[in-house]
């Protein structure tokens, strides 16, 4: 049986909560859950009685960004079909930035990658003080570009542009 990568709770008081559910892989990003992502998060928006979104991971991982076995099959697609895939988490990012709802991102673990864009778009970042955020796509010469906007929106260009080049790891 697969276990479903997004998980929605909605409780009486309207909060809801958004679970990415990929555990095993530290909830890495692939096209599937970046699609039931912005889905979950375009139906929470039409939602009148959902009054604040919560957005968290299962297990020790807040996310570790972009799944690394689906960013090695990019390499075997035509240069259309990444900037589709580039669009689409482009989409995802704009989508909870635009929420017209209150987003708080729920860090219970480790950031990295594009979820460190996941929690800039949130209103609010609420995080264990053992949660590390990082850019260690740099390492695969990979730029964090479609993060960047935000990211920088949210913790000054010029510490977005230390981390961007360094993927040096740093705190809350």
């Amino acid at each position: 049986m697969k276990m479903e990568p997004i998980l929605l709770s909605v409780d009486s008081r309207g909060v809801a909560t958004v679970t990415l559910n990929r555990a095993e892989l530290h909830n890495a990003l692939d096209h599937e859950t970046i699609d039931l992502l912005i889905a979950t998060l375009e139906t929470l928006a039409e939602d009148s009685s959902v009054k604040v979104v919560i957005l968290t991971g299962q297990g020790i991982s807040f996310s570790a960004g972009h799944d690394m076995q689906w960013i090695q099959r990019l390499a075997e697609f035509s240069p259309a079909e990444i900037e589709r895939e580039a669009r689409l988490s482009s989409r995802l990012l704009s989508t909870l930035d635009n929420l017209p709802k209150p987003t708080i991102a729920r860090v219970q673990g480790s950031a990295f990658g594009m979820s460190v864009g996941l929690v800039a778009c949130c209103d609010l970042a609420i995080g264990v003080s053992e949660a590390l955020f990082s850019f260690s796509e740099v390492k695969l010469g990979l730029i964090p570009a479609v993060a960047a906007p935000y990211v920088i929106r949210a913790i000054g260009q010029r510490a977005a542009r230390r981390y961007f080049v360094t993927a040096e790891r740093f705190n809350a």
